[in-house]
């Protein structure tokens, strides 16, 4: 599935996929895979600073993860450019949401703003059968 969101011209795709090979749900560890694209459609050069999720497992409740940029980088991304990255999230019951926002810098004028993270779902294909 695919998700986005634009906020002040910063456009968030999200796609998900269910990690068939890593997961055991035997063991209740249900593990999804997201791959993010960050869209610069403005006319102002960003750099990233912060990411901040809610993760919900329909099973175990809401938890929250933030901190430093992305996968250990902090990309800098100007007008008409993306930013790519691969993440993943375990989940114990196989089905969940997860939304969030990122921390932006304006490296204009050095603004900080937040951009929404659209939200999106986590289903495991496992849990129909």
């Amino acid at each position: 599935m695919m998700y986005s969101a634009i906020t002040h011209s910063i456009h968030i795709i999200v796609e998900t996929f269910y990690d068939t090979e890593n997961s055991s749900p035997i063991d209740e560890r249900y593990i999804f895979t997201y791959h993010i694209t960050i869209k610069n459609n403005g006319s102002i050069p960003i750099k990233l600073l912060k990411r901040k999720w809610q993760i919900k497992d329909v099973v175990f409740g809401l938890r929250e993860v933030a901190g430093d940029g992305v996968i250990g980088m902090s990309p800098e991304i100007y007008p008409g450019d993306e930013f790519n990255y691969f993440s993943n999230v375990s989940l114990y019951s196989g089905i969940g949401l997860m939304q969030g926002h990122y921390l932006l810098r304006n490296l204009n004028t050095k603004e900080t703003f937040e951009v929404e993270i659209p939200k999106f779902s986590l289903i495991a294909e496992v849990v129909y059968n």
